[in-house]
């Protein structure tokens, strides 16, 4: 009974024993992250540039920094389109040319002049000048404007500003040659330039000019008279 009872002891360990066994290899060939063994739980990796749920680790990308910080093709589209009173279709053709050639602007100005001239002549304008940031600030120019030049207009004026950094930049003498005006969907535009600030200036209304200008604008706080 005793040699029986030891033999039975000794069987049970050796089915214990073996049915570990079993349990580990089972674990080992499922492998990591299996239906069945033992529960293998991936340790947690952030993603590169992740955002963290407060928010905390978003960052900017360098397209979302210039999109924060000038105008886009809509944007001016539409602007242009409520000042002129034209179609945005219209409007856009010629955003269209000036962002192929310059870009997104930081600023721009919209406002009224009048001009005149037959060999020379002066043009005057009110306006107020708009930043990406809300920004607003009245602005007046005036400058004569010389060469094979005929012609008048009385019109409305808006001008695409780029590379304006303080707002004070603008009030200084910007030259041009006008005689580089193209027209597209009945505006006029031409470029005018000082340094890394670069204007232009798109033009409709009454009246007509054409030829080689070979004048300047001067941007000013207040108004001025005399154009020199």
């Amino acid at each position: 009974m005793i040699h029986l009872t030891k033999l039975f002891q000794s069987s049970r360990v050796f089915l214990m024993a073996a049915a570990m066994g079993l349990a580990s290899h089972g674990a080992m060939a499922d492998g990591p992250g299996s239906a069945t063994g033992s529960i293998y739980v991936a340790p947690h990796a952030t993603p590169p540039n992740a955002t963290s749920l407060d928010g905390s680790a978003q960052r900017n990308t360098p397209a979302q920094a210039e999109d924060d910080e000038t105008f886009s093709k809509n944007e001016i589209a539409n602007a242009v389109a409520g000042f002129f009173g034209i179609t945005t279709q219209k409007a856009a053709e010629v955003v269209e040319v000036i962002f192929s050639d310059q870009g997104r602007p930081n600023a721009y100005i919209k406002g009224e002049e009048a001009s005149g001239a037959f060999i020379a002549g002066l043009r005057y304008g009110k306006g107020e000048l708009v930043r990406k940031s809300g920004e607003t600030e009245q602005i007046y120019w005036q400058g004569p404007s010389a060469g094979f030049d005929f012609g008048g207009d009385a019109s409305k004026a808006f001008t695409l500003v780029y590379n304006l950094k303080d707002t004070e930049d603008m009030f200084r003498r910007y030259p041009g040659v006008e005689g580089k005006v193209y027209f597209i969907a009945g505006i006029g535009v031409n470029y005018q330039q000082r340094g890394r600030i670069v204007l232009a200036p798109m033009r409709t209304g009454v009246g007509w000019r054409q030829g080689v200008n070979a004048g300047y604008l001067k941007y000013s706080k207040f108004r001025r008279w005399v154009p020199f």
